[in-house]
């Protein structure tokens, strides 16, 4: 029996691959909690993107609350912080927190991100944030930077095979401000 795994995403592009991977040795459980999305258009999109596929390679998809208000108010004051900044430090902390609290709630045996595929993320960052989280929590954090061994490029290649939308920013208002 393969132990329980729950997997946080923001996306299909950046789950496709490491969802793959996992379900070789967890029974994955992908959790989609991202208030930071903007605008709401743009959550749906991702969400729908990532259900269908989950759908389709029949793997369970569970959806976090998406309480905006939350995440304006935690990163207020941090608007103008460049990518990479205290701002996602923060936008970080709340995503992976609630991801750990629900893979404690629901007794899942691991858990992990798939925040770490993206080139512009700082996985030092990513690691640190949710191995402490882990402690906390007492859930184990799957700390794997997805990007290496060609992650990335695998996950972009099986997401133009699945003609997936693909976004060109984070997802948060200030980040789309930031790219584009």
């Amino acid at each position: 029996m393969k132990s329980k795994l729950l997997l946080h995403t923001c996306c299909g592009p950046c789950s496709i691959y490491v969802v793959e991977q996992l379900s070789k040795d967890y029974e994955v459980t992908v959790y989609f909690f991202n208030p930071n999305i903007h605008p709401r258009k743009e959550y749906l999109a991702r969400r729908d993107e990532i259900k269908k596929y989950l759908d389709k390679i029949k793997v369970e998809f569970v959806e976090g609350e998406y309480n905006t208000k939350d995440w304006f108010n935690r990163i207020k004051g941090l608007e103008k912080e460049p990518e990479k900044g205290k701002r996602c430090d923060i936008c970080f902390e709340l995503r992976l927190g609630k991801t750990a609290e629900k893979a404690k709630q629901d007794n899942y045996d691991y858990w992990a991100a798939t925040l770490s595929i993206s080139p512009h993320k700082d996985i030092k960052k990513i690691n640190s944030i949710a191995n402490k989280l882990a402690k906390q929590y007492k859930v184990p954090f799957l700390d794997k930077d997805w990007k290496k061994n060609n992650g990335f490029k695998i996950a972009c290649d099986m997401s133009k095979q699945e003609n997936f939308y693909r976004q060109n920013y984070c997802g948060c208002i200030y980040s789309q401000k930031n790219e584009t």
